[in-house]
This record gives C-alpha cells, structure tokens and sequence, in this order.
C-alpha cells in the first residue's frame, strides 16, 4: 500500500477527535484527586491499550521488540519520560486556561517543536533535511502550512487573552474553569508544550522498531499500516514511568491512596461542586465518609476510558503517518492542529466561550478556521512529493 496523504489527513482528524475528547470522562469523575484518576488513565493508556491492540493487529510483536536494535529502544524510552513530563503539566494547563485555550497554546509550542526540530537534525545525504525540504516545492508548501499552524495557534492564543477580560468569575466556574489563570495556565502550558514534543523524537528514534514490524507485517501477508503500534508501546513505556513516580509522590504526599477504595476527594475538573440529589447546596462529603459501590465503579469506568480514548489518537497517528509519503515528519503538525481543532470545537459545546464579545468570538472562528485550512495545505504538500516521486520511480523501472 502506497502513500495517500489526503487519508493520512482523514487518519489524523480522527486521531485529533480522539485526543481532544480524551479530557471529558474526566468531567464526569465524582470527588477523587486528580493523582487517583490520572494513574488510572495511564494504566490504560500507556500499558493495556497499546499492547492489546499491537498483538491484535501485529504478528509477534514481543518478537518484533526483541529484534530491536537495543540504542533505538533505550532511546523511545528516553524520549517517551521526557514527554510523560510534559503529559503530567499538559493536564494543569487544561486546569488553568480551560479546554480550549489550554489545548491551543500547550499544542501549538508542542507543533512548532516536534514538527520541525527533527528534520533540523536529521541528515540527508550530507545535508540538513530541512534545508532539503526547503528547495523543493512541495517542501515549501508543507512548510506555508505549518506556518499557517502556528499562525492560527497565536491567533487563540489573543482569543484567550481577550476572553480573561470579559467573563467573569461565575461563568468561569459554571463551565469547569473554577481555577482560570492565564498567567499560571501560560507559563505551565509553554512547558508542557515543549516537553510534549519530545514524543516525536520518541516515534523517530524508534523507527528501527517499525522498520522490523513492517517486514513482518508484509512476510505474513497483513498491511503495513500498523507497522508503527509497536513502536507507540515502547514510547508510551516511558510515559508511564514518568507519571507513575509523579502520581505515586502525590498519593504519598496527600495520603490520598484510601480514594482507591472510595474514600472522597476533589475534582479540579468537575464542571461543578459534588452535590446530593435534592440538597443542592449540600456537599455530601460532609454527609458521608465513603463513595457508594455505584458512583465509585463508574469513576474507574471514566478513568478507563478516557485513557483509552486518548490512546486512539495515537492508533490512528500510527495509520496516518504511513500515508504521508516520504515527509511523514509534517504528520506531527497535522496531528497537533486536529487537536486544536477538535478542542476548540468541544470549547465551544461546553460552553467556554460564553459571555465573550464579538472580537473574542471572532478570533476564535479565525483560529479554527485557520486551523483547518493548515491541515489541507500539509496534506496537500505531501500529495505534491507522492506526484514528485512518480517520475524517479517510472524512470527507475525503464
């Protein structure tokens, strides 16, 4: 199966779904810390998804990985704990700024690092890739769309600053953003941003893994489009460790382990206080000691499935980025602004624009729109290379 960028683009729009929805379970949980959810969805995310749905769709995956050439797994390991610190802060940012805003600012640092600082210190024949890339049109036109990206990113970025102005405290709170700060949720999200675009390095660093795979995956008669599963295991290994040490050091810290079994805590994403059923004033944590069996049965529920969901976006990554042809690099921009897109989007259903102006709304439309036409210049780029190549490849069989 050859290259086809524009379902490349279809793959990451749904892997971006799938990452911007990730967040909304989490509304859902009911009087637990946030250390107690996160290492839940981690679980999940980090270790039982990737690892089912590689032995599904992989022959021999532990095979695979152990054909592996050690440097290319230490290194996906390595990449992997630097982006899990950025995961960790990456949730404060959401706290902070809100879905929308958070999502935009933290994601858009996270596309202009991973997008172009790998192909900055790649080599191609002696010369810088980027340089490379950069003399050829359909370079130059992948390159205007990332561009586009990050212009549409700075684009929210004024919407955000625009909207602290003009909500006040109770429209804040009455869409889950009880603790909006854009100066805090800035800084934490510039850090989670750059941190964050250490899982590209990962997925480059473990391309010998989905090379193997690949001649696998052909050997036994499947499609090479899961070639890169294997790989997501490896980076994600060391996502995990990361935010196990850090959940574990708050579980500590806050004595918070009894939530496991049901005793309360607190939500900082809830779209409001916990209260009973007709005392709606009442918080039931001065009522009673324990979460019932139901309510605590559904917060795993949530947690487990908001790291599953957040493992999707990487599943259909993995499929895209097999589709981009040979600069699958600018996949990680595509993959970032379907973020943006698909959380603005859901900023918006959830009410975090309300109250703001028509300049706020204006430049958030902008955004989006912007956006959404970064995604189809990539794309487009990407199909201008495929049609580059067609020429080399028919001379080559002459």
């Amino acid at each position: 199966m050859g290259p086809n960028p524009f379902l490349g683009v279809i793959y990451h729009w749904i892997g971006g779904f799938a990452s911007a929805t990730n967040f909304i379970p989490f509304r859902g949980i009911k009087r637990w810390s946030w250390e107690i959810y996160w290492i839940i969805q981690g679980v999940a995310a980090w270790l039982i998804a990737p690892t089912l749905l590689a032995s599904i769709f992989v022959p021999h995956v532990f095979g695979i990985l152990h054909q592996a050439p050690s440097s290319a797994i230490g290194y996906a390991i390595f990449w992997g704990m630097l982006w899990g610190t950025g995961g960790l802060t990456f949730g404060l940012a959401i706290r902070y700024l809100g879905l929308g805003l958070g999502y935009a600012i933290a994601l858009g640092l996270c596309t202009a690092f991973g997008t172009l600082m790998p192909p900055i210190f790649s080599r191609e024949n002696g010369h810088m890739q980027l340089v490379i890339i950069a003399h050829q049109a359909s370079g130059r036109v992948i390159l205007i769309g990332v561009l586009v990206c990050l212009i549409a990113v700075a684009i929210n970025g004024l919407a955000g600053m625009s909207k602290e102005k003009e909500i006040t405290e109770e429209e804040k709170a009455s869409s889950g953003e009880r603790d909006f700060s854009f100066a805090t949720g800035m800084a934490v999200a510039i850090f989670a941003g750059i941190m964050s675009s250490c899982f590209a390095y990962g997925l480059a660093a473990g391309k010998p893994i989905g090379e193997i795979a690949k001649v696998q995956l052909l050997a036994s008669g499947h499609s090479d489009l899961w070639q890169n599963l294997p790989v997501l295991i490896v980076v994600l290994w060391g996502g995990f460790i990361t935010n196990f040490v850090w959940s574990l050091i708050l579980i500590l810290k806050n004595r918070s382990f009894a939530q496991f079994g049901g005793q309360p805590g607190s939500n900082p994403l809830g779209t409001s206080a916990e209260t009973g059923t007709t005392l709606q004033d009442v918080d039931p944590r001065t009522l009673t000691k324990h979460i019932a069996a139901g309510p605590l049965t559904r917060n795993y529920i949530l947690a487990a499935l908001a790291g599953v969901i957040w493992y999707f976006q990487f599943f259909f990554y993995s499929m895209g980025q097999t589709k981009m042809g040979k600069y699958d690099f600018s996949s990680w921009a595509l993959h970032m602004a379907s973020i943006i897109i698909f959380a603005t989007l859901w900023g918006l259903i959830l009410g975090e624009w309300r109250g703001t102006g028509t300049r706020t709304r204006t430049l958030v439309a902008s955004g989006l729109g912007l956006l959404i036409a970064s995604t189809l210049i990539i794309g487009y780029g990407n199909y201008l290379k495929t049609e580059e190549l067609v020429p080399a490849r028919v001379a080559m069989s002459r």
